[in-house]
């Protein structure tokens, strides 16, 4: 049997994810076990799951049916096989993705979501006690809370155990997003623990005092975590009634609701309006990428520089589900309105930058997982990409090879020669130190990693769309 311990499961003593055999569980651990009963037993589990805010679950059996065996008797969390209540398969998320890697919308939507949650939980008598974002994944097109061993019994009078998370998570970076800069949600690359309040506070307006949620939940908040941050607090002196923590769910999510983002016009995601593709040519270059799809016969595609997903839709309209990676916040937040909108569900848009993509993070670098651990993908699109990689980032042609190599077993390729108009006028502002930017070179270096299985100019254009196939090496 084939096992081992998903690296970002290990800090909650209620119990842990692993993989058998290729499929995967949660360990539920015995001092869990009224929190888990209650949860099945209230009816909290079937309300949340059948109305697809809660990723379901099967369950393995009784205890002792199905353990981790990676885990032993001196696992210093206590989770060894024979502290075990229960063994659960909950669905798998197709693509597993971070907060730093969604647009502003989808952030907002795992707050929502997260919250209508809490307040449901309320009314089957149980809380959450975290409300990581990290809790939250996409499927189907929707955020879904995904850890089953977060609910608690409520306790009359206990305030919200999560309530600083909830702020720290969520509230903090979507102010920041909304009042400073839409690029500040990268903070939480840096703090997987959400933005501190502190530092929240010292970086949004003057005017965000007087706005009445944000004055509460983070400039008080983040004054009153200093001034407790070394004292010992009677948690029996400092009760909130049921009412009281309605109240504070409501403002948390009025809060929300107010902050907003318009995407504007950026460089990239009105691209689209001002491309040098006739319309002879766009529709080719669909036919090609469309053709070459159903040669390739894979589940999973990656799609970089999506942009706003115009092309990443020509494979999820074909039901092979499709991450579409932009650098550009506003194509990500273009792309995941329009998803929304017209309730795509193969279809998942976000915020990458390709030359600098998301690494290992957390304890030992293994917390959360870089992009090339959650590969690789069946096959990779790279669309008037190349000529960005290796004209603007100096990107030998390759590294590029080798980097698409190590995310795809196919890759769909756009190569893009000096003399098209899009890159005359990139050339236009500096010297051209690229005498090896050629198309005879581009087959070359990624012969070694690649076997070009097609290649076909796009009719009214310059450019050529290959179609290669990984090799071995």
């Amino acid at each position: 049997m084939r096992t081992h311990t998903v690296a970002g499961s290990f800090r909650d003593p209620s119990g842990h994810l692993f993989y058998s055999d290729g499929r995967l569980y949660r360990q539920v651990n015995a001092c869990y076990k009224e929190n888990y009963d209650q949860l099945m037993t209230s009816g909290l589990y079937e309300a949340l799951s059948t109305s697809g805010l809660l990723v379901p679950h099967r369950e393995s059996g009784p205890s002792g049916a199905q353990t981790d065996p990676s885990r032993t008797q001196s696992d210093p969390s206590g989770a060894h096989p024979g502290n075990v209540y229960r063994v659960i398969e909950p669905d798998v998320i197709p693509f597993v993705s971070y907060p730093f890697e969604w647009c502003f919308s989808q952030l907002k939507d795992a707050a929502l979501l997260t919250l209508e949650i809490q307040k449901k939980a309320l009314e089957f008598g149980m809380t959450l006690k975290d409300c990581s974002n990290y809790n939250v994944q996409f499927k189907g097109g929707k955020p879904v809370f995904i850890d089953t061993l977060s609910f608690e019994r409520y306790m009359e009078g206990r305030p919200w155990v999560a309530y600083r998370q909830f702020c720290q998570h969520f509230l903090a970076p979507l102010a920041l997003m909304h009042y400073k800069d839409i690029r500040l949600n990268q903070l939480l690359r840096s703090h997987i623990d959400g933005i501190p309040l502190d530092l929240a506070s010292t970086l949004l307006p003057w005017r965000t005092n007087l706005v009445f949620s944000l004055l509460s939940h983070i400039h008080l908040h983040a004054k009153s975590q200093k001034q407790f941050a070394d004292k010992a607090v009677d948690v029996e002196k400092h009760t909130m009634g049921r009412l009281a923590f309605l109240g504070l769910i409501d403002s948390c999510e009025s809060a929300i609701r107010r902050l907003k983002w318009s995407s504007g016009s950026t460089e990239w995601s009105a691209y689209y309006e001002c491309t040098n593709y006739s319309a002879a040519a766009l529709g080719h270059k669909k036919e090609i990428i469309g053709a070459y799809l159903e040669r390739t016969k894979g589940d999973i595609v990656w799609d970089f520089g999506a942009n706003t997903g115009v092309f990443s839709r020509l494979a999820s309209n074909r039901g092979i589900y499709t991450v579409a990676f932009d650098n550009d916040p506003a194509a990500v937040e273009i792309n995941y309105r329009e998803c929304v909108k017209n309730n795509e569900t193969a279809l998942l848009p976000l915020q990458l930058d390709i030359t600098n993509p998301s690494p290992g993070l957390g304890w030992n670098n293994r917390e959360r997982m870089s992009l090339l651990e959650r590969g690789p993908a069946d096959t990779a699109c790279a669309l008037a990409l190349v000529h960005h990689l290796a004209l603007s980032n100096n990107l030998p042609l390759g590294k590029i090879a080798e980097f698409f190599r190590c995310v795809c077993g196919n890759l769909i390729i756009e190569f893009v020669p000096k003399r098209d108009s899009q890159v005359q006028r990139m050339l236009a502002t500096r010297e051209d130190i690229f005498p090896e930017y050629t198309q005879e070179a581009f087959e070359e270096e990624f012969l070694p990693y690649f076997t070009i299985l097609d290649s076909t100019p796009i009719k009214d254009s310059d450019r050529t769309v290959y179609l290669m196939s990984g090799k071995q090496v």
